[in-house]
């Protein structure tokens, strides 16, 4: 049962990687037509949507990997925390993402999402940054 877990969780943090990339997406994303800046924006918002289920199974997997581990209490709580600051700050951007797509599609400004979704993707991609530090350096704490 132990290596399934592993495995779910492996899997789950290779979906998140989705994170560490998406802030050069975004930056690019302005030099795009506007048919494609549409498209760009309902593919991220789609990514972020499976990023999003990716994290309940980071969640599951990862409680239960902790529970047969020998993990010091600080540590426990730090990845917790970020975790669920990852999921706060994906959620979030979820409504800008949709907000961009229907901009484009109407011809309206969407620098303000624009710039909202690419704050939000630097802090998702620096939490998921220290998690991963974290996972492969658990000595810290």
């Amino acid at each position: 049962m132990t290596m399934i877990m592993y495995l779910l969780h492996i899997v789950g943090a290779l979906a998140m990687g989705f994170y560490l990339i998406l802030p050069f997406v975004v930056g690019k994303i302005r030099t795009l037509s506007l048919p494609a800046q549409e498209g760009a924006f309902a593919s991220l918002r789609s990514l972020n949507k499976v990023a999003q289920y990716a994290l309940v199974i980071q969640l599951l997997t990862g409680g239960y990997l902790m529970t047969k581990g020998d993990y010091s209490h600080i540590w426990m709580a730090v990845v917790v925390v970020l975790l669920l600051a990852i999921a706060a700050i994906g959620g979030i951007m979820g409504k800008p993402l949709r907000l961009a797509a229907e901009g484009v599609k109407s011809n309206k400004d969407v620098t303000p999402y624009q710039s909202k979704i690419r704050t939000f993707s630097t802090l998702l991609a620096v939490f998921l940054l220290i998690m991963v530090y974290l996972m492969v350096d658990r000595s810290i704490f």
